[in-house]
């Protein structure tokens, strides 16, 4: 019985994308350039950052007020990345989550009174607010109209929003990634009742619901199912279009495996590669542990569709 080592894979989510704020909050953003906080008005609530709509009750923005850069600590939380908090600003209805900087973790209390941190120049965005940190003594101050010639809204910011994180393999995938990365194998299980090679392999038969049993060697060969040419691109391709993205069955197996066929004149791909093509893998020389280890199935010059 093969023992997997890989446990896990890091991995990244990153969606780089264009914001649209809206009219309201495209003009709380850019007052933030010039140091100034500025609400919006929904009946007798104010909302910061301003708002084209109150989220609570609907109603639009009525007009806009400028706020004292000061506030109330509501709630805090500490991460590895520095501490965030919802920061009740003066004569606002609506905590607004923000940077916390400048506190002593001992220091950070419930209640404590903060004041605006700006940034040391302007960089179009919330973080020409770069935060709230100790200050904002005395007694609360109230909103005031906002002055004349606010400035021109944001129309759009861009954005980049990442995520970093561990995926879990589990025992099967962690036994086929261990082949993969270390002798080049490609490893199924066998279904306990219907004896059907399943790759990937999995604990239960998607066909009997009983678990699977025995593990086998799969030659990394086998025959097109359904494909398609894909001219689009988009993030996180590994191949520039055109390719040919497909549906794989290796020979002895029972289920699909998905990869890209390559190889083909991008011309001809439309008609060089059907369904009954066959095909194999050409390995790359990365030893990453995952099936992008090959670079991509080739046609098998010879063998007919």
């Amino acid at each position: 019985m093969m023992t997997e080592t890989m446990t896990s894979m890091a991995a990244q989510i990153r969606m780089p994308y264009t914001l649209t704020p809206g009219e309201a909050t495209g003009i709380f953003l850019a007052e933030l350039g010039r140091r100034r906080l500025i609400g919006s008005r929904h009946g007798d609530r104010i909302l910061v950052p301003a708002q084209d709509f109150d989220g609570s009750t609907g109603e639009p923005a009525g007009g806009f007020v400028e706020l004292a850069p000061v506030g109330r600590l509501e709630a805090f939380t500490v991460t590895e990345r520095g501490v965030l908090g919802l920061v009740l600003v003066d004569g606002a209805d609506v905590p607004f989550l923000h940077r916390i900087v400048g506190f002593e973790e001992a220091d950070l209390a419930i209640g404590a009174r903060v004041a605006a941190v700006w940034a040391d120049a302007p960089v179009g965005g919330v973080l020409d607010l770069a935060g709230f940190g100790p200050g904002g003594d005395g007694p609360g101050v109230p909103p005031r109209s906002a002055p004349e010639g606010l400035a021109q809204p944001f129309e759009q910011v861009e954005y980049t929003m990442t995520l970093d994180y561990q995926h879990s393999y589990g025992h099967y995938y962690g036994t086929l990634f261990d082949a993969v990365r270390t002798d080049r194998r490609l490893r199924g299980v066998k279904c306990s009742r219907c004896r059907r090679t399943l790759l990937p392999p999995r604990a239960i038969c998607d066909v009997c619901f009983v678990p699977t049993a025995e593990w086998v060697d799969v030659e990394a060969v086998g025959v097109v199912q359904a494909c398609s040419v894909v001219h689009i691109e988009f993030i996180g391709q590994r191949l520039k279009p055109p390719y040919v993205y497909a549906e794989l069955v290796l020979d002895g197996t029972s289920t699909r495996l998905i990869h890209m066929v390559g190889g083909v004149d991008p011309a001809e791909a439309r008609t060089a590669v059907a369904p009954g093509s066959r095909v194999r893998a050409v390995w790359s020389d990365r030893r990453t542990g995952s099936l992008a280890d090959i670079d991509y199935f080739e046609l098998i010059p010879g063998e007919p569709s």
